[in-house]
């Protein structure tokens, strides 16, 4: 039987106009980063350098766009909520804490000097072991999702006031060098990260989209997955896990940003209108690139705020959130 991931053939068409259009103008503004406002003439043998120090910007912010935008439309099906975000999991509060921590009780010197693909790797560890131990206590008892986000929440905010009380105690220097690291910023990143980042995005990635079906199935809520054969509690697990690793990776990379994959994930059901995780993934992943190397563009060149995308991103994404509540109000 053949399956019918949209309702009309305009629909579809419209759709696939839509995406050639994100891709287009994706590559239009990694381009422009690329090239725009380079000192050195592009005959000069030094302009490739530049570009090829320029790349590694585009690259963490592709990481990072692809972490967000996967996490949080997995997420949100599994939740059956379109307002909340993995964020409420706790990934940033635990970013903040373990950087906190390093900072007041090793020092602004081991501080700044911890950097590598280990001390990387162990902030994802530590993110993702916290959260699978989280999933594994309570799902495990006969929780359902809602009353693990309640517990993700206080969690959470446990954790910001723990790594609150140790930022008061920080001098002033070591509070703003730590202030600069809890931004989302591309600066934060190092290529010495993207080979790993890479590999392990590709591998959840790839899973992800070979389980389309099954997301499309749990979007339509427990009996009805469970009526069509589906392992809806195993399911929700191990889409879990492939949220808190994107999260954590992406969180790892260049830092927290709360409202980049809500406003990914609502633009998306705005213009793919199908329940086809497949088509809604493609959608979500150019949406993302474009908004990510966009807000890049603008802080960086219009604001010299060079690699601070969270603060634009923060600004809209919470705009729209309030716009979405409101809409959902009146409705």
């Amino acid at each position: 039987m053949k399956e019918i991931s949209f309702r009309t053939s305009k629909e579809k068409k419209k759709n696939f106009l839509i995406l050639s259009f994100l891709i287009i103008l994706t590559l239009v503004n990694i381009y422009g980063l690329l090239t725009y406002n380079n000192p050195v003439p592009i005959d000069s043998p030094s302009f490739l350098p530049v570009v090829k120090r320029r790349q590694n910007a585009i690259v963490a912010m592709l990481i990072a766009a692809t972490c967000q935008a996967l996490a949080t439309l997995v997420f949100q099906t599994v939740t059956n909520n379109r307002i909340i975000t993995p964020s409420l999991l706790g990934f940033e509060a635990i970013y903040f804490t373990v950087n906190t921590a390093t900072m007041y009780f090793l020092g602004i010197n081991t501080f700044i000097a911890l950097s590598g693909t280990t001390y990387y790797l162990s902030q994802v560890a530590i993110m993702v072991i916290i959260s699978l131990i989280l999933f594994s206590t309570l799902l495990s008892k006969g929780r359902n999702v809602d009353f693990l986000l309640l517990v993700g929440i206080i969690m959470g905010q446990g954790l910001r006031s723990i790594s609150a009380f140790m930022r008061r105690l920080l001098s002033p220097s070591e509070f703003d060098v730590l202030q600069a690291k809890l931004f989302a910023s591309v600066n934060n990143s190092d290529k010495s990260y993207f080979l790993i980042s890479i590999i392990l995005v590709g591998l959840v990635g790839a899973i992800i989209f070979s389980q389309s079906h099954k997301l499309n199935a749990i979007n339509l809520g427990a009996g009805v997955s469970k009526n069509l054969g589906l392992d809806y509690k195993r399911s929700i697990i191990f889409a879990l896990i492939g949220v808190s690793i994107l999260m954590s990776l992406s969180t790892a990379l260049i830092g927290p940003m709360n409202f980049f994959g809500f406003l990914t994930v609502s633009l998306t059901y705005e213009f793919a209108k199908t329940y086809d995780h497949k088509y809604l993934f493609l959608m979500a992943l150019f949406l993302a690139y474009f908004i990510l190397t966009s807000a890049y563009f603008v802080m960086n060149h219009i604001f010299n705020a060079n690699g601070v995308v969270s603060i634009l991103i923060e600004l809209v994404g919470g705009l729209y959130f309030i716009y979405m509540v409101f809409r959902k109000k009146k409705r």
